[in-house]
């Protein structure tokens, strides 16, 4: 039954749920045709590869996936990442790229449920969000930057860092094609808040007021769309998308090609790794807006399975989408029935008028796709991480440097490479506080955080706080902080660690401290432990150290100081 988590919900669905779920199914499909088409072409890929994604994979994951609002399709990350992997030398050379670009699907799927039979769902917990951030920026100016040229009616430029080339690339802007797209521009931002408090002011209804506002995109294609029909702008050279087939997706498993498997595994890994973390991202934001849970093995088999389905049915890969997700949620949407609604909507849209979108102009594709990421880019977040944490701030900044300059897949690597050195470079310095004591209290507070003078302290003990487990990473800074205490006041006779924030001691560091005791013993310093966590010291019973210990063990730290002053 965990499996299937559908039934878990099903028992209890309800009429007022399924009122819900079909208006919010409705306002999804709505969005979902703009997205789908735009998205493909995005990849570079013909757009049915975006329509044919968003019928079968939702359906799949309405059945598998714990999210119950999660709108699961073509997204843009994944799009840029899988425009970069097509137009990468290894893969142009195989030829066939709508292939490829099914391969990618499939070999995701199976990443995801490989990583789902290992029980690899915390995977998440291992791209900071700050990593996140920096790599979801960066894509999103990729995709800005691939974007504009269309609304140009240009292609994307050759030029370099030749400036007289851009000069004359300008110079070819397709009019018509430019004023079409500042028209979607105005179009899409008046369906937000403008249109949203003019509607307040003539008392329309909360509810059609969120559903009004949700069809800037669709309203944008329809009007620009009628537009090149009415004006026969093709002529004018407006690109359009051209021909779309009718009727469904034949199912078919044409991708099984393992040589060309290993050529495309390291982009279908990064897809799918991506695909995840921005999925299960979005799906904890509405999860914990509602007091559900989400349970990201799970997300694993159900994205996988996703993937699968856009494979077999000719799509692209999927995710779950924020701004889909967001519109879902918002139109009311209580369960997955509200995303088989949406796509049984597709699907007939699909079937019976696949015709009117030939005349689709691209210029309005790029507009409604810039609209929605230029939100994405974040750049204050570097500065406010910055603020808070310079190790955060860099590999936030990097990352996003990382992905524009070296490419998606080299720009997370670096940053998830630089959280992993920034993290080690914490360890390696642990915090380290030399206590004393509040007068007339059982207090102890770091000395260096108040005036000497507050607090008492004696000639003969060191008190020391060690706030981190200690580890091979940090044992020799440990040892440095003790020898420049000790030099700077010889007279002490002892020492006491205090061990209330260490939770571990591995073997190197546990050899330090047997070596240090040795030492300690032959300089006259007693060497004494206080507040030692009960499975710290059932691992330090297994060494030599406490049978060798030239000092005593101390449960608090008022105890060590009362026994050792009375010596």
């Amino acid at each position: 039954m965990s499996f299937f988590p559908i039934f878990s919900w099903l028992k209890t669905y309800r009429r007022a749920d399924f009122n819900g779920d079909l208006f919010a199914g409705i306002i999804t499909a709505i969005l979902l045709v703009p997205q789908g088409i735009a998205y493909a072409l995005l990849a570079g890929l013909p757009p049915e590869f975006g329509l044919y994604a968003s019928i079968l994979p939702p359906l799949f994951y309405a059945v598998l996936g714990t999210s119950r609002t999660l709108s699961v399709g073509p997204v843009s990350i994944a799009a840029i990442m899988i425009a970069g992997a097509l137009h990468s030398p290894e893969v142009v050379q195989l030829g066939n790229p709508l292939q490829s670009a099914v391969i990618l699907s499939a070999e995701s799927g199976a990443i995801m449920l490989l990583m789902a039979v290992f029980r690899m769902g915390g995977l998440v917990n291992f791209i900071s969000h700050p990593v996140l951030t920096g790599f979801t920026s960066g894509a999103a100016l990729l995709i800005i930057g691939s974007q504009l040229p269309q609304t140009l009616g240009l292609k994307s430029p050759t030029c370099g860092i030749d400036l007289n080339c851009y000069s004359q690339y300008l110079h070819a802007t397709n009019f018509p094609s430019l004023i079409m797209s500042l028209a979607a521009v105005a179009l899409l931002l008046f369906f937000g808040k403008p249109l949203n408090i003019l509607l307040k002011k003539i008392r329309v209804s909360p509810t059609l007021i969120s559903a009004i506002s949700k069809c800037g995109a669709l309203v944008t294609v329809a009007l620009t769309t009628l537009a090149v029909s009415q004006w026969n702008l093709t002529e004018q050279h407006v690109s359009i998308v051209g021909d779309i087939p009718a009727g469904l997706p034949h199912l078919s498993f044409d991708f099984i090609d393992v040589s060309k498997w290993k050529i495309l595994l390291p982009s279908a890994s990064f897809i799918a790794l991506i695909a995840y973390v921005e999925s299960v991202a979005i799906a904890k934001v509405v999860a914990n807006l509602r007091g559900e849970k989400i349970v990201p093995n799970q997300e694993l088999i159900a994205l996988g399975v996703a993937n699968f389905a856009t494979a077999i049915s000719g799509g692209m890969p999927v995710a779950g989408g924020f701004s889909r997700t967001m519109v879902n949620f918002s139109a009311g949407a209580r369960t997955q029935i509200a995303m088989v609604i949406a796509a049984l909507l597709l699907s007939i849209t699909v079937v019976f008028f696949s015709s009117w979108f030939s005349n689709i102009p691209k210029a309005a594709l790029a507009v409604i796709i810039l609209v929605a990421i230029v939100p994405l880019v974040k750049l204050r977040s570097i500065f406010h991480t910055w603020h808070y944490d310079k190790g955060d701030g860099i590999a936030e900044l990097m990352t996003l440097i990382g992905v524009l300059v070296l490419g998606i897949e080299e720009g997370i690597m670096l940053g998830i490479f630089l959280t992993f050195v920034s993290h080690l470079q914490k360890n390696s310095h642990p915090h380290i506080a030399v206590l004393g004591r509040i007068p007339n209290t059982p207090y102890y507070r770091n000395i260096k955080n108040h005036c000497i003078d507050c607090l008492e302290s004696w000639d003969n003990l060191l008190l020391l706080r060690v706030d981190d487990s200690i580890t091979f990473t940090n044992i020799n800074f440990i040892e440095e902080f003790i020898d420049t205490e000790l030099k700077a006041a010889p007279k002490i006779e002892h020492v006491v660690l205090i061990f209330t924030s260490v939770s571990d001691i591995d073997r190197t560091a546990l050899e330090a401290l047997e070596q240090l005791n040795l030492n300690f013993k032959e300089a006259g310093i007693s060497l004494n432990l206080a507040e030692v966590k009960h499975f710290v010291l059932v691992k330090l019973k297994r060494s030599h150290l406490l049978t060798q210990l030239n000092g005593q063990i101390f449960f608090d730290t008022e105890e060590a100081v009362r026994k050792l002053n009375a010596l």
